[in-house]
């Protein structure tokens, strides 16, 4: 049994995590929560207790009784507080890009890189998002045909601008039809009826952060420097980021043997059916299945389909992965990472 603190428990990622501990059976002895003064003392329910919030700050680890901590609220919050916690004991499986590319901070994606759990020391790194469920993909095809190159464009939803990005933009929606004007906040341009060819902020390269956390991250957790390529959009879907992935392998591809190999990838579900003779208008309720947000959504895998070869080199496969980005991008994850504690 493990005593659990959550940092930033009001959170999406950290009401997420709620969810996921209790799905999971996660086996908890005590649960702490913890968030900003403007949160201290609202109560939250888990598992028939009510539970206070408390305020963080720098002796709520001084008890030292905490096992796992996770964090969830900033990267300014993870800079000052995490090392605290981890000096006191817990160990720290931090959601923010803080610690991402520390060279003694662990990156893991437990489906991934499982190994390198052993090499903490205190401090874990949840990844980003979009990397999270594009290694999923990777990593066993990787095993197989030997990556060369990666190309990934994704279509990011709100969520990953957190509760307020979803919140923009369905009040934005509302604005919409009731032709009114929308005045974004969250997001540089509005994000309804529209697509933002810009997550973060740009970088000398012409590359967002974004873009570049998907290149350095996937190295880290591959153990790999391969050749990646990113172009992220936010586009006005409420949950679930999607990806178009181009992979560029060293030896020829085996169509139907990469199908199977992600049909037997952990935390993956193939959804791939685009028999175009089965669909005719004879047959109405045979419908082509591909992942989509639709499908996808409130889950803790991550979906894979349009599965082709490139039309002229043998060595290129091109598919498609969605995910839940709360979930499999953040709070799945982070307690899969816990679980390796176990």
């Amino acid at each position: 049994m493990k005593r659990v603190a959550i940092v930033g428990a009001t959170g999406a990622v950290g009401e997420e995590l709620l969810n996921i501990l209790n799905e999971f059976d996660f086996p908890i002895k005590e649960l702490r929560l913890l968030a900003s003064k403007n949160s201290a003392g609202k109560e939250i329910e888990f598992r028939g207790e009510t539970l206070v919030i408390e305020e963080l700050d720098e002796h709520s680890f001084d008890e030292e009784d905490i096992d796992i901590a996770f964090f969830a609220a900033g990267g300014s919050i993870s800079e000052k507080y995490a090392r605290i916690a981890a000096s006191k004991g817990a160990l720290v499986i931090d959601n923010t890009s803080y610690f991402r590319m520390m060279d003694d901070v662990p990156l893991i994606v437990p489906e991934c890189n499982p190994q390198d759990f052993s090499k903490h020391k205190g401090i874990i790194a949840n990844p980003n998002c979009s990397t999270i469920q594009m290694v999923q993909v990777l990593k066993p095809l990787d095993d197989v045909y030997d990556i060369e190159r990666v190309d990934v464009s994704t279509y990011q939803a709100a969520s990953g601008a957190g509760n307020e990005g979803m919140t923009e933009l369905m009040e934005g929606l509302q604005q919409i039809f009731a032709f009114q004007d929308i005045k974004p906040s969250k997001f540089a341009y509005q994000l309804p009826l529209n697509l933002i060819p810009q997550i973060d902020s740009f970088t000398d390269s012409g590359y967002t952060k974004e873009e570049l956390k998907m290149v350095n991250e996937t190295q880290k957790i591959l153990h790999k420097k391969m050749q990646i390529s990113a172009t992220c959009v936010r586009v006005p879907v409420l949950r679930s980021h999607s990806e178009s992935i181009t992979i560029t392998f060293k030896k020829d591809v085996d169509l139907a043997k990469a199908r199977e190999i992600l049909s037997k990838a952990p935390s993956v579900v193939l959804m791939d059916n685009v028999n175009v003779a089965a669909h005719n208008e004879e047959n109405p309720s045979e419908l082509f299945r591909y992942p989509m947000p639709l499908f996808t959504s409130n889950t803790n895998e991550t979906y894979v389909g349009r599965i082709r070869l490139d039309l002229n080199n043998p060595k290129i496969l091109h598919l498609w992965c969605v995910a839940d980005q709360v979930r499999v991008g953040a709070a799945t994850n982070a307690v899969r990472i816990a679980q390796l504690s176990l």
